[in-house]
């Protein structure tokens, strides 16, 4: 299997240099030249789903050595479970969906590194939104021939989010709040990627890559989840094989959901793929209406994950829909005005928001009536998921992506229940007390940057 990049403009590469480089050397994102499908995999386990669907695309890689990271990844800890029509992904090391990728990920990257000979030492550049910066530093704690930096909007991210970038472990992490919000942290970082002349100053120590689902070894280990919770409705009853299935979920860089998508062209037989917004509803304006924009004020909500409007996924399905040539178009147009159109089909989505109060009250709603409590972004999928219900005459079993702990998030959980309930998680009860060890902030990502590697 090759990837190519969504820009059109390079050679296609194989997935470790995919891996290694992150970003294309055009500007693009790595996308499968195909998309294989799975093949049978009703009944088998959580590793043995995600074993087989690295192993399609990820062939530089032998099996074995798939084999040996994907148990050593999830044997352990494994961040996925099933709860009704929920598919909680929060059962790893920071309670966050990252962690379902970001624990195998630095075994890819490392096996990489190997494979094409390179003995520098990668860096690792990230923007976050709150949760991955937590799951990359995780992951990458004292990994060998590894340098993290992960950059956070000071005031846009929870204080437990904050608590477990800030006191993580690791000599070789680095964590630095920014004065301004995610779009611009990560705009920022794709500027490191693409500024050629910087990136020279470091190139005889040391190799720039990304650890956000920007990164093609990021986003593939997510589709396994997709499958396997189909196999496991199977397993419940609620689905027959060959039944189709909706999954609703809560998204801000579309990276999430994307997965779903190439899980049905995989041959899952996906319905819909339901997107649920926060107030900055950008991606279900472009689902509803074909009109990407950007210009907009950007609102801090409750669900700080998906306080995003510029979702960097989507490059990847408007290169499904439209090839490059419509890439090229839209990122100009987004450049240079803020926005862009296309019209192109898109039905196997369907979209709606949820704003600050009525995802407070759903959490309110769900712990009452059903006893089952929720994070803020499950809350608004779940509000999503009733309106859908409400408008649609759709009554194909749907599983609703649980991405969050409500525990990180008990400011917002005490609003809607005037109490945070018992069962806090043993990896985060004990944050308050631990010492910050990355307190610095700063207003210029490439001079931090600089300033770390000289």
């Amino acid at each position: 299997m090759h990837f190519s990049s969504t820009r059109g403009t390079v050679e296609t590469t194989s997935a470790s240099k995919a891996i290694i480089n992150g970003l294309a050397p055009d500007g693009g994102l790595y996308i499968p030249c195909e998309f294989p499908a799975l093949g049978n995999f009703i009944g088998l386990s959580y590793e043995q789903i995600a074993s087989k669907i690295l192993q399609l695309y990820l062939d530089d890689f032998s099996a074995d050595e798939i084999d040996e990271y994907v148990n050593k990844a999830y044997c352990s800890n494994l961040p996925v479970k099933i709860n009704g029509n929920f598919l909680e992904l929060f059962h790893g090391r920071t309670l966050a969906f990252k962690d379902v990728a970001l624990q195998i990920f630095p075994y890819l990257l490392t096996c990489s590194l190997k494979k094409n000979n390179i003995a520098k030492t990668a860096v690792i550049l990230t923007a976050t939104s709150g949760d991955t910066g937590s799951a990359v530093l995780a992951g990458m704690a004292d990994v060998p021939g590894v340098k993290a930096l992960v950059f956070y909007p000071s005031g846009g991210v929870s204080n437990i989010q904050r608590l477990q970038m800030t006191t993580q472990e690791g000599a070789n992490l680095h964590v630095f709040g920014i004065n301004g919000n995610f779009d611009e942290a990560q705009t920022a970082i794709k500027e490191v990627f693409n500024d050629k002349n910087f990136l020279a100053k470091f190139s005889d120590k040391f190799l720039f890559t990304s650890a956000n689902s920007i990164n093609i070894g990021r986003l593939l280990p997510q589709v396994a989840y997709y499958f396997f919770s189909y196999s496991e409705a199977i397993r419940a009853g609620k689905l027959k094989e060959g039944d189709k299935i909706n999954f609703l979920v809560p998204t801000g860089n579309f990276g999430n959901i994307l997965a779903g998508y190439y899980a049905k062209k995989m041959g899952l037989p996906v319905n819909k793929l339901i997107c649920a917004s926060n107030s900055n509803c950008v991606l279900h304006d472009f689902i509803q209406t074909g009109v990407y924009d950007k210009m907009r004020k950007f609102n801090t909500t409750v669900s700080p994950s998906m306080d995003i409007l510029i979702s960097s996924n989507l490059e990847r399905f408007i290169y499904d829909i439209g090839g490059s040539d419509l890439v090229n178009t839209a990122y100009s147009s987004l450049a240079s005005t803020g926005k862009f159109s296309v019209d192109k089909d898109m039905s196997d989505f369907d979209s709606d928001f949820a704003t600050d109060s009525e995802t407070i009250a759903t959490i309110k709603k769900l712990y009452e009536s059903e006893n089952y409590l929720i994070d803020p972004h499950t809350a608004v999928a779940q509000c999503v998921y009733e309106k859908y219900k409400a408008r649609s005459s759709d009554d194909t079993f749907t599983m609703i992506l649980s991405t969050a702990s409500p525990y990180k998030f008990p400011e917002t959980v005490e609003k809607a229940l005037g109490k945070l309930p018992a069962g806090e998680p043993a990896s985060i009860a004990g944050l308050e007390a631990k010492a910050v060890l990355h307190s610095t902030e700063t207003n210029d990502i490439k001079g931090t940057i600089g300033a770390v590697l000289i």
